[in-house]
């Protein structure tokens, strides 16, 4: 829906996430940018189902690679919020961003958790900035900020 709002191109990309990123794959030289949705995490932490939730971002973490061999200018992996297991649901708490580019600079995080983000390059930012970010480590402004 939010993608459509926006005008985004919206393309049939099947039920599983294998198939998003066969469509991903097949697609890849014809725009400049993708969002992919990755529902089952969300949906494990709605059912409150802990080790749901981690399996189905361990399955996350394998395809990464797949992604990557598309050689992304810039590839940002986040929730839209965060769902904790613990409370079935949406919450407050912080929700982790990953970020690589050639401009992302390495911080020796060792993994993809709040407590490892915190201690990230981009620490903790107001999720209005990320475009911003995103489009700066792509190398795709001509100045950031006034």
């Amino acid at each position: 829906g939010l993608a459509e709002l926006i005008g985004m191109t919206v393309l049939d990309s099947g039920s599983t996430f294998d198939e998003q990123l066969g469509v991903l794959e097949a697609h890849y030289d014809e725009f400049d940018f993708f969002f992919l949705h990755y529902k089952p995490a969300d949906t494990a932490g709605e059912d409150g189902d802990f080790s749901a939730k981690v399996a189905s971002l361990e399955a996350l973490d394998r395809r990464i690679p797949r992604i990557l061999g598309l050689e992304p200018d810039v590839l940002v992996v986040c929730g839209d919020h965060s769902t904790p297991a613990v409370l079935g649901g949406h919450s407050w708490h912080p929700v982790p961003l990953m970020s690589r580019s050639p401009h992302t600079p390495e911080r020796n995080v060792e993994a993809f958790s709040e407590e490892a983000c915190d201690h990230g390059a981009l620490g903790r930012i107001e999720a209005v900035n990320l475009m911003f970010l995103v489009l700066a480590h792509a190398g795709k402004l001509a100045k950031f900020g006034p």
